[in-house]
Order: C-alpha cells, then sequence, then structure tokens
C-alpha cells in the first residue's frame, strides 16, 4: 500500500496556529512499529517521537467542531518513520446524532433512506452525517481528503439519538458520513469503538444492506501492549469486517497493527 507521504504538499495549504508541538517523549520500544494517535488534548503537550505512523483528530471533541492544534499535529505525524502496511498519516472524526435538536440539522435532502423534511428521521439523521463529513473534509484545514484514511470515532461521550429507532437513525448518520467519504475517493472508512459502546449506540441498527459493513475496524482496549494483541482477536463490530489496529492508553494513545 502506498504510505501517505503525499501529506506534506497538503500542510502547505493550512496555517499553522501557535503553540507548535515539541516531540520528547519515545515511544513504546517494543518488537513491532507502533502508531500513536493525538487530537486536541495534546495541544501544546511535548509528543512522542519514533511513531511508525499516527491518526490525527481533526475535530475538537465534537462533530462540528475543529481541532484547533490540526496543523501541528499533522507536521509532527509526517515524521513518522513508517515500515508498516498503514498510511503514516490518517485521520480520525468524532461522530454524534443530536436527533434534530441542532442548529446544524438538516431541513431538506433526498438520499436511500428517504427525503430529509427537518423531522428525526433516519432520512435527515442520514444527511446530518453526509454534512459532517463534508465538513470535516472541506472547512476543517484538509487539503487532498481523499488521500487519507478516515475513521468514525463512535464513542457515548457524544450526543445520540435514544429514543425508540434510534439506534437505526444512530447507523444512518454513520452511514451518511461513510458514504460521503466513500463517494469522494478515500483512502478507506473504518469505525473506532468498544463493543459496549457499539451496542449502545447502534445497538441492532444495522441492517444487511448497510454499508457500514465490512468496514475495518480499530479497537480501544485497555492500558497494555498485551491486551492490545490479544484484542486483535475481537470480533468485528460489523458483518465482514476485520479488526485491523488495537489501541492501548499510557502516557498517550499507542496502536498496535493487527495485520
Amino acid at each position: 500500500m502506498p504510505r501517505a507521504a503525499t501529506v506534506l504538499p497538503a500542510l502547505a495549504a493550512i496555517v499553522l496556529m501557535p503553540g507548535a508541538v515539541g516531540a520528547a517523549f519515545a515511544a513504546p520500544s517494543t518488537s513491532s512499529p507502533q502508531g500513536v494517535d493525538v487530537s486536541y488534548p495534546q495541544c501544546g503537550r511535548p509528543l512522542p517521537t519514533g511513531h511508525a505512523f499516527a491518526i490525527i483528530g481533526v475535530n475538537g471533541g465534537r462533530p462540528t467542531t475543529t481541532n484547533p492544534c490540526l496543523a501541528t499535529e499533522l507536521a509532527w505525524a509526517a515524521e513518522a518513520s513508517g515500515g508498516t502496511v498503514h498510511d503514516d498519516i490518517q485521520l480520525y472524526v468524532n461522530t454524534g446524532n443530536p436527533g434534530g435538536q441542532s442548529a446544524v440539522w438538516p431541513q431538506s435532502g433526498r438520499n436511500h433512506h428517504g427525503t430529509c423534511d427537518g423531522s428525526n428521521s433516519r432520512a435527515c439523521a442520514y444527511q446530518y452525517g453526509w454534512e459532517r463529513a463534508r465538513d470535516d473534509a472541506t472547512i476543517r484545514g484538509i487539503r487532498n481528503p481523499k488521500q487519507y484514511m478516515w475513521w468514525l470515532d463512535v464513542e457515548t461521550v457524544n450526543s445520540w439519538d435514544h429514543t425508540v429507532g434510534g439506534g437505526t437513525r444512530n447507523a444512518a448518520v454513520l452511514e451518511g458520513m461513510t458514504e460521503y467519504f466513500t463517494a469522494i475517493g478515500v483512502r478507506g472508512v473504518g469505525l473506532y469503538s468498544t463493543r459496549y459502546q457499539w451496542g449502545e449506540i447502534v445497538g441492532d441498527g444495522v441492517d444487511a444492506t448497510s454499508s457500514l459493513n465490512g468496514l475495518s475496524n480499530w479497537r480501544p482496549t485497555g492500558s497494555t501492549r498485551e491486551v492490545a494483541v490479544a484484542n486483535c482477536g475481537l470480533e468485528p463490530l460489523t458483518p465482514g469486517g476485520i479488526v485491523e489496529m488495537t489501541q492501548y492508553t499510557m502516557d498517550f494513545d499507542y496502536i498496535h497493527s493487527c495485520i
């Protein structure tokens, strides 16, 4: 697989923000190259050195926000040493579903779930996801978004629809995001979540024709590499998927490759 070293021209199009990030911590020494993921909580902190690849958070914790350190963290990510099957630089985005309770909830649009009329419907949930992905790709500071692998961060910390039928509508949001990214020709789309959080948010809301089926997984697993290695054997979140990476947290979030 080609590595995403082509990010360097993209950085020239992003205005660097104040507070450039230093690199003072060495990534854990292991028998295999490790990745690291960082986002807005690491703004201004010294970041690890020796990372084989990096995954950078595009948002500032909510789907409608921007990571204020995106440019400097992308510059740090470009120092990745490579040597894995993974792209050197990948991205992740926050996801959520406010269930119509948002100033940016769509009022129109048509997709394979029907016509959005501004209600808390599956069609509008899909449209909401499509528009959040479009924003992530076009207004956050990412030039040439199609050169990246994009991960959808699905966690209970963000707002989700927990009313009757909410799991199906939550899945529609993620489908909208997946299908937007796929439509613009990105390197790939994957899912980041635990089994518990996925169950709380989506449950049985993914049907047999969903575009979420077959997506790669990046799974948070705990605080040791040993557990991360063992959890490569987890059942994927959707049928046909694979667990591509696992995450373990020490001083930073480190990423173990399962492939």
